[in-house]
């Protein structure tokens, strides 16, 4: 088993998937019970994952994020929440994105651990992602779309990640 630090450090956004190689239904399984045991707040859980693989359906959805590299993974995970569900603080900030922001991120670090890419996708046409998801963009909200596979190079795992100094993100009061 990786170290955190480790698994910290490989996961990257990944923009370019191997169309050769499809993703197994028994490990995707296992990156999504990871990703199920995300903290949030109240214990609220108020996401849905909807998993993305006809190819008919990929196409729809790329009209969403217009990008070549989009095209190119093999399945799309679209993370939806449920602001009837997610816990409201007492001056009302809904906390439905919050939640999201972590399943989504234990979903990347375990896709991540198995050697599969992930891309945080948060620049997409909400109305046409929408229609393609069967969302009603009100009650129920598109956070993210993820692409997830296997990286066309795996060397990307080993990038190294640009990041702001610790005295610029760090204060004592």
């Amino acid at each position: 088993m990786m170290k955190l630090q480790d698994l910290v450090s490989k996961r990257v956004s990944v923009r370019s998937f191997d169309t050769t190689r499809v993703v197994e239904n028994d490990v995707l399984d296992e990156v999504f019970e990871i990703a199920r045991l995300a903290p949030s707040a109240c214990n609220k859980q108020p996401w849905r994952l909807v998993v993305v693989k006809s190819k008919s359906k990929l196409t729809e959805l790329s009209a969403a994020y217009d990008r070549d590299w989009f095209k190119t993974a093999p399945v799309v995970l679209a993370v939806v929440v449920d602001h009837t569900e997610s816990w409201h603080r007492a001056d009302g900030k809904d906390h439905a994105d919050v939640d999201a922001s972590i399943f989504v991120e234990h979903l990347c670090l375990a896709a991540a651990e198995k050697d599969l890419g992930t891309c945080w996708v948060c620049n997409f046409n909400p109305e046409v992602a929408n229609r393609v998801l069967g969302i009603d963009g009100v009650e129920k909200e598109l956070v993210a779309l993820v692409p997830i596979g296997y990286p066309s190079d795996n060397s990307v795992f080993s990038k190294a990640k640009i990041r702001k100094d610790m005295s610029e993100i760090v204060s004592e009061i």
